[in-house]
């Protein structure tokens, strides 16, 4: 299909899991009777974001995948003709956790599942605490609509992903994402971090020449504003659409897929690539002979 619409899910959460799920449901249903036919959820979008601290009782937030979340999600899916991009806490076995996306096709079936690469550690986002950096590689889903790339959160800063994932073919990278603001912050440091974090996922598709969609919640939790601003950016790297920095919001666009052919062909930078000279990137630093 060269034309898609995508949906994306900004929202606030509760202490409640039951509570948030049911509650992204609504929005996905929302979404579909915009038209939607790919609805991405933002990350942990079941939970409160816990990793604002280091406490052993909310690894009881996890749960398998597939598990009971994916199989409620499947079935609205199914329904709606939807595929979904659900962002969830997963409990691996015991002691092993990872920070998942799931990615559920339009007739509710499961096509599988990519664990966040790269995990941060900051004061309010304790995420090594709970997260083992992912070990499936960077996915790619085929799914009824489009070929679909996933990458979360701290991954966004990180060219390389962005590359692999569309070099593996894929027609839209998403970003399910939990990012803010700390309340102590002043304004002109908020504007600071939150333009690098937009300009470095619009440069993802220019360099790429792909479609980004970027989904972020709202709403203040322990000391951190979440500041929403989820966006939608074409592959050259243009704001087709963002959302506000305080509102939850259901928003739906129609995303031309041909316009990859476009940029690609006219910007070759993917025809240029030296790939005979990019050894030394995977060394850590390059200070050693």
């Amino acid at each position: 299909m060269s034309k898609v619409k995508v949906g994306l899910v900004q929202m606030s959460c509760t202490a409640d899991k039951q509570q948030n799920l049911e509650k992204a449901i609504v929005k996905v249903r929302e979404a579909a009777a915009k038209g939607a036919q790919i609805v991405c959820l933002q990350e942990l979008f079941t939970s409160l974001y816990f990793c604002d601290v280091e406490d052993y009782d909310n690894f009881k937030l996890a749960e398998a995948i597939p598990g009971p979340s994916t199989d409620e999600l499947s079935k609205v899916a199914a329904e709606l003709n939807v595929v979904i991009i659900a962002s969830l806490f997963e409990k691996r076995a015991q002691g092993v956790y990872h920070n998942t996306t799931a990615v559920l096709d339009a007739d509710g079936s499961y096509l599988g599942k990519y664990r966040k690469m790269h995990i941060p550690d900051d004061p309010g986002f304790y995420e090594k605490f709970y997260f083992t950096p992912g070990d499936l590689g960077y996915k790619v889903f085929n799914t009824k609509f489009a070929r679909v790339g996933v990458l979360i959160c701290w991954d966004q800063w990180y060219p390389e992903a962005a590359r692999i994932t569309a070099l593996m073919g894929a027609d839209i990278l998403f970003y399910p994402t939990a990012i803010g603001w700390a309340t102590t912050q002043d304004e002109a440091t908020n504007t600071e971090q939150y333009n690098a974090w937009q300009t470095i996922q619009r440069s993802h598709a220019v360099a790429n020449g792909v479609h980004v969609v970027s989904v972020n919640r709202v709403g203040e939790e322990a000391g951190v504003k979440f500041w929403g601003g989820s966006f939608f950016a074409n592959p050259f790297g243009a704001i087709i659409h963002q959302t506000s920095h305080n509102d939850e919001e259901v928003v739906v666009q129609e995303l031309d897929l041909d316009k990859s052919d476009y940029y690609r062909s006219h910007w070759p930078f993917l025809r240029d690539r030296r790939i005979d000279s990019y050894q030394p990137i995977t060394k850590r630093l390059l200070d050693e002979d």
